[in-house]
């Protein structure tokens, strides 16, 4: 190959025994990708035929799952490319895109969370003013926000990357995210700056809200009757569990960033994989689930299937 398609192209090398388990990985992520789609599409599609489900809470998580399925149509045909290829290389380009479209819908999840529970405060602790609040016009705003924000953003450090030099061409991971810093010759002191400060406008920041305004339901469903309880802890609770869940997981992903030191490839290999199987998987399983009249019209539906 000649030197510009050295320049333009990495080698993702951040699999175990391609050669020997590509089979078994492409059968794998099509079976979690279709099971992705099909989940979450679904209770996407029941909370908009059905009247009842047309509240700020249900439009939301309708929202959040959509945030996944985009999270997972990002990643996911690359991955089938590579298993079915005999050599794993994208397209610095593609892989630029491949982490603007990583962050920024990991950023909108971030958002929308803290939308849902700004939601739940405004229900729980001011439930007069709840109409008034949470108007058509004002979901639409935060969805808008949500979504527009983490691109707005994030495209700085993206077009300031573009035409970096590169020094190493061996990428050691199966997805372009905050690792691809590590192949530039040159850290940019700038661009670091620049990250944290976008990382605390759309992680630090909404996760402080989401745990200010939890903290304020919990106290003052303390001091209510038990039904209130109930319900607080009825529709909060798997907005916990889901922010817990994914703050975990993006964690991982900083410490990569942050940290000098290098983890095993398998170790890497593995975490990759839960958090691109594992979460997009989980929302749809606990806001179908937990979420009582979610929970009705799915099994309505599995009857009529049946």
């Amino acid at each position: 190959m000649d030197n510009q398609v050295n320049i333009t192209y990495i080698f993702v090398d951040g699999y175990v025994e391609m050669q020997k388990y590509r089979y078994l990985y492409f059968v794998i992520i099509f079976t979690a990708y279709i099971l992705i789609i099909c989940s979450n599409s679904t209770i996407v599609c029941l909370i908009w035929i059905h009247q009842n489900l047309h509240e700020p809470m249900y439009i939301f998580i309708a929202a959040l799952l959509l945030n996944s399925v985009l999270f997972s149509t990002a990643i996911y045909p690359k991955l089938l490319i590579d298993f079915l290829s005999d050599k794993q290389i994208i397209s610095y380009f593609a892989c630029l895109c491949q982490w603007f479209m990583f962050y920024c819908l990991v950023c909108s999840e971030f958002l929308l969370l803290s939308v849902m529970a700004y939601d739940r405060y405004v229900s729980i602790c001011k439930p007069l003013q709840y109409q008034t609040i949470m108007r058509k016009t004002t979901i639409n705003i935060f969805l808008v926000l949500a979504w527009l924000l983490p691109p707005c953003q994030i495209i700085g450090p993206a077009v300031l990357i573009t035409n970096k030099k590169l020094c190493k061409f061996n990428f050691k991971g199966i997805i372009c995210s905050s690792t691809i810093h590590k192949l530039h010759c040159v850290s940019s002191r700038a661009l670091n700056i620049y990250g944290l400060i976008v990382f605390a406008n759309l992680v630090i920041l909404p996760v402080l809200f989401i745990l200010f305004t939890y903290t304020r339901i919990f106290i003052i469903t303390y001091r209510s009757c038990r039904e209130v309880r109930r319900k607080a802890a009825q529709t909060c609770l798997p907005h916990l569990i889901v922010l817990i869940n994914f703050s975990c997981v993006t964690a991982f992903d900083v410490l990569l960033m942050r940290l000098e030191t290098d983890f095993p490839q398998i170790v890497r290999f593995i975490i990759t994989l839960q958090i691109i199987i594992y979460h997009p998987l989980f929302n749809p399983i606990m806001y179908g689930l937990k979420m009582k009249e979610i929970y009705k019209h799915l099994k309505m539906l599995f009857i009529k299937m049946v």
